[in-house]
């Protein structure tokens, strides 16, 4: 234990005698969480509008208003013809086209029917899908609104309808950054454990020092507990300034106890130190580690279900996830946070991180023993 105590000293004193080190490790973490909440916005608004209109007629102008009231559209581009209206698209002038007909407000009318045209620029998928749903919503509600106006009791009988209320539970405003900011904490500790960790071993290598460890009666575990337990102090003193950050900026405050973060988080951390403690034991030189630790967590971020639901993946795909400690660490943080899940409702998340922690360290520790002969 004396060796070890005395391997967590020179760890730290290390550390802090970098003052480059230190920046990264608190300054840069917290600027991102104050930063990408902001631009990772799931709603879209301020979508360009062109409208074509033949008809010109109160019913035309009052769904127009109705469609720029929203909130959703600008009307950017009043053309008299569709070809000039596709070609305010062609400029990237607008993003959605809405063409009324000749006759709209006769045929509504008198036919109690009438088309309409909504051309989408579809270059950016998400923005036109969306676009054309939030269309396609407000154009069923002014329909509504329309036979409101001409049911009569009791010339005519209404039509059944059936009314849906709907109840938004655990996220009750729909904010994203609810749910956005615990995600983002996550692939942030995530970058921060996996990145310094994998550097930790090559830089022994690349100062010479390693050979003076490999002679000392250091055993292999402690020089692997020795390099991990110092990033696992600081990892978790980034992730406690980032709920700080959460309560005090965002309001996120969770409904459940910071003590089930906090022990799941460790041992979260035991397991993605550990993966960078083994990329670390193959790389030669730290460019080589940084740049295979940066391809691991990129595919780990990107498939954790941070910027996309994990059921809406490909099979091969949700797959992968489940070989992904970073898609657990999401699943409770938001579980936690917003639902108030206790230990109990983790269970399954923590025995499979704590397979990923064994797995991972003791690979770590085999490879060490291997290379260092």
């Amino acid at each position: 234990m004396r060796l070890l105590k005395f391997l967590l000293q020179k760890e730290l004193l290390q550390i802090f005698r970098d003052p480059a080190i230190i920046r990264i490790l608190f300054i840069m973490p917290m600027t991102q969480l104050l930063i990408l909440p902001l631009a990772a916005d799931y709603e879209i608004k301020n979508i360009n509008l062109g409208v074509v209109d033949h008809d010109h007629s109160d019913y035309s102008q009052k769904m127009i208003n109705k469609i720029i009231s929203s909130g959703y559209f600008k009307l950017q581009d009043y053309s008299t013809t569709y070809a000039d209206g596709l070609h305010a698209i062609e400029l990237n002038k607008t993003d959605l086209l809405l063409e009324i007909p000749d006759h709209f407000e006769r045929d509504l009318v008198k036919e109690d029917k009438a088309d309409l045209l909504v051309a989408v620029d579809a270059i950016n998928g998400v923005k036109g899908g969306l676009g054309a749903a939030y269309m396609q919503a407000i154009l069923k509600d002014y329909n509504q609104e329309i036979r409101t106006q001409w049911i009569q009791m009791p010339k005519f009988n209404p039509q059944p309808m059936i009314e849906v209320t709907t109840s938004n539970w655990y996220n009750e405003n729909m904010n994203y950054r609810v749910f956005m900011v615990p995600g983002i904490l996550v692939m942030l500790v995530t970058m921060i454990g996996s990145s310094f960790a994998a550097n930790n071993i090559v830089r022994e290598k690349e100062m010479g020092t390693i050979e003076q460890i490999n002679v000392s009666p250091i055993r292999k575990a402690q020089f692997i507990l020795g390099k991990l337990i110092p990033f696992w102090l600081l990892a978790t003193t980034v992730l406690t300034l980032g709920l700080v950050l959460a309560r005090f900026v965002y309001g996120i405050v969770p409904l459940g106890s910071y003590v089930t973060i906090y022990i799941f988080s460790s041992i979260y951390l035991m397991a993605i130190l550990g993966l960078g403690l083994l990329l670390s034991t193959y790389a030669q030189t730290q460019q080589q580690s940084m740049l295979v630790s940066f391809f691991v967590t990129m595919v780990f971020n990107l498939l954790s279900g941070l910027y996309t639901p994990i059921e809406s993946m490909p099979e091969w795909a949700q797959m992968i996830t489940h070989f992904n400690p970073v898609s657990y660490f999401i699943q409770v943080m938001r579980m936690v946070m917003l639902k108030g899940s206790s230990l109990a409702d983790i269970q399954h998340q923590i025995y499979a991180m704590l397979g990923f922690a064994v797995f991972f360290n003791g690979w770590a520790i085999f490879n060490y023993r291997k290379r260092s002969g």
